[in-house]
């Protein structure tokens, strides 16, 4: 019975380490061609936004949601929230980028910071038309389309033409 156990912390503490260096590897991942919202942004925004800036109006701060399309293209003052295909006139991305702590968002006594990844994904995302979607949920499925990748004894099914797409880019071939 204890080798048994054992082998389970084993286990363990292996999928731990797997994760921990898996996380380390996405920070440094390059980014997406298109920034999408609900992929790349939402989270970012979810994580270290909606707290402050979220669907809970006794902690709504500043007036500003960033969990609705109307909070995050809105005007508050003579500033707007983000405005599509201008990051340096954005409002949110110039919080995210201010050097003064009084200003920076999210408020460093949150204990919450967004990465360089993270500014880099929503400037990227305003730079191209801050394209807002609702959650996922709510959206109708959407077939991607096959990709034209084929091999010969290799793809014999649906899903093969995506897996032989994925190797390719990842300058990898299939085992025969």
């Amino acid at each position: 019975m204890a080798r048994r156990g054992a082998g389970n912390w084993a286990r363990w503490i292996g999928f731990a380490v797997f994760g921990l260096a898996s996380g380390a590897l996405g920070a440094d991942a390059p980014l997406p061609a298109t920034v999408d919202f609900n992929r790349d942004i939402r989270p970012i925004f979810s994580d270290n936004c909606y707290a402050c800036h979220g669907p809970d109006k006794n902690k709504r701060k500043a007036g500003l949601r960033l969990d609705t399309q109307a909070g995050i293209f809105s005007k508050i003052e003579d500033r707007t929230t983000v405005l599509p295909g201008h990051a340096g006139e954005s409002e949110l991305f110039r919080r995210i980028t201010a050097a003064d702590p009084k200003e920076r968002m999210p408020d460093p006594k949150s204990n919450k910071r967004l990465t360089d990844r993270e500014v880099a994904l929503v400037k990227k995302w305003i730079e191209q038309g801050a394209t807002w979607k609702g959650h996922w949920a709510y959206l109708p499925p959407v077939r991607p389309p096959v990709p034209g990748a084929e091999q010969a004894g290799f793809t014999r099914n649906a899903i093969d033409p995506f897996v032989l797409a994925r190797l390719k880019d990842s300058g990898l071939t299939p085992a025969q």
